[in-house]
């Protein structure tokens, strides 16, 4: 399977710390705006040399209080963050949208944010699986996903993995180690692309528990060592 890293409690508490720090200095915007169908909220510095595009879950809108810290979270570090909504959640309707509607109102906000290349696109759950989709299709430097759905709660001879097999972006999947979407248990016998790493919160559940530090560390990590594609 795929390669697994366990985040250590120093490298952890120094990263945050970092961040927190940087946070002082760095102006942190937010901005919402709509385009179209397309709502947006800013996080970070405009010039700054890696964005995140972050996609909400099933449930919960782009500012619900998982979405809000993981991604001001990041921003402190410097990079900026954009989150949006899927048209189902923009209109507060409570059944998400058919898989072709969401991939294409993905597609739609990174073809409005520029160079896909300088993009990392991922999300929540649903969001972060949606963004595995099309990650290859649109060249973009990387993928950062929290808590991926690798089958329905209750139900894991569903699986949602197929095309995570030939994945060739790189990947970071931050995932609780008692996800009942995926736990450790049950994804490490799971055949992955070698272009996926996941990162395992120990104790975790789908929300990857009541503190955020390690997840938004992990996330910082590895959205500053990515490269643009082609490099």
């Amino acid at each position: 399977m795929s390669g697994a890293i366990r985040l250590g409690d120093g490298d952890a508490a120094h990263t945050v710390l970092a961040s927190r720090k940087m946070a002082t200095i760095v102006r942190l915007g937010m901005v919402a705006y709509s385009i179209g169908m397309t709502r947006f909220l800013i996080d970070g510095p405009r010039d700054a040399a890696k964005t995140y595009v972050f996609a909400h879950g099933a449930g919960g809108p782009m500012a619900s209080p998982f979405m809000k810290t993981v991604a001001r979270g990041i921003a402190a570090a410097g990079i900026r963050v954009v989150r949006f909504e899927f048209p189902y959640m923009a209109a507060r309707r409570k059944r998400p949208d058919p898989q072709n509607i969401l991939l294409d109102a993905f597609r739609d906000v990174i073809s409005e944010l520029g160079d896909p290349a300088n993009l990392v696109i991922g999300g929540k759950s649903m969001g972060g699986r949606m963004a595995t989709m099309i990650a290859d299709e649109l060249r973009v430097a990387g993928l950062l996903v929290y808590g991926y759905p690798f089958h329905p709660s209750g139900r894991p001879d569903r699986l949602r993995t197929e095309h995570l097999q030939s994945l060739e972006t790189k990947t970071l999947i931050v995932q609780g180690t008692r996800d009942t979407f995926g736990s450790r248990e049950e994804v490490m016998g799971y055949s992955l692309s070698e272009r996926i790493t996941i990162a395992w919160i120990e104790g975790g559940d789908h929300s990857l528990g009541k503190k955020l530090d390690d997840p938004i560390a992990l996330g910082v990590s590895f959205i500053t060592s990515l490269k643009r594609v082609g490099q």
